[in-house]
């Protein structure tokens, strides 16, 4: 189960550039249920997320490059890509935040998530001010959503 709070962020923390990174591309083969795969840097995934917004069920299957590449051909919509940052959350050492830089279509939006064990615990996070909207609630930033639209 994931259980996850996502942000919209505008200003982000300063430094966090100079961060190590993992480049992330990702296409979505089926939008209801969610099925993508997934390019992190050398690694290869097909994921399949249930409904949700909050909390969901996922499943990570490992891919080789051949797999990846051959259904990446057959995914709908755009090639999402981003650079993703890990960033601690401060007085909370068993949180860590997603801090996602988007490229290509979606240059200059930056989103924020982070994994909770539960979800009275996702509920209760109070977050930092550098993330300037939650938007767990409303979809509209989930990344299968992202992908069949414009950019």
């Amino acid at each position: 189960m994931e259980i996850e709070r996502k942000f919209l962020v505008t200003a982000p923390p300063k430094g966090y550039e100079a961060r190590p990174f993992r480049m992330i591309e990702q296409a979505y083969l089926c939008t209801e249920p969610v099925v993508r795969v997934r390019r992190e840097d050398d690694s290869f995934y097909l994921t399949y997320k249930s409904r949700g917004l909050m909390a969901r069920e996922e499943y990570n299957l490992p891919l080789d490059e051949r797999a990846y590449l051959h259904l990446l051909k057959k995914a709908d919509g755009q090639v999402l890509t981003k650079k993703r940052y890990l960033l601690p959350v401060e007085g909370r050492p068993d949180l860590t935040f997603e801090l996602d830089v988007f490229e290509g279509a979606y240059q200059g939006l930056i989103l924020a998530e982070v994994e909770f064990a539960s979800e009275e615990d996702a509920v209760a996070f109070t977050p930092p001010e550098w993330c300037a909207r939650d938007v767990t609630w409303s979809g509209e930033y989930q990344n299968s959503r992202l992908a069949m639209e414009k950019g």
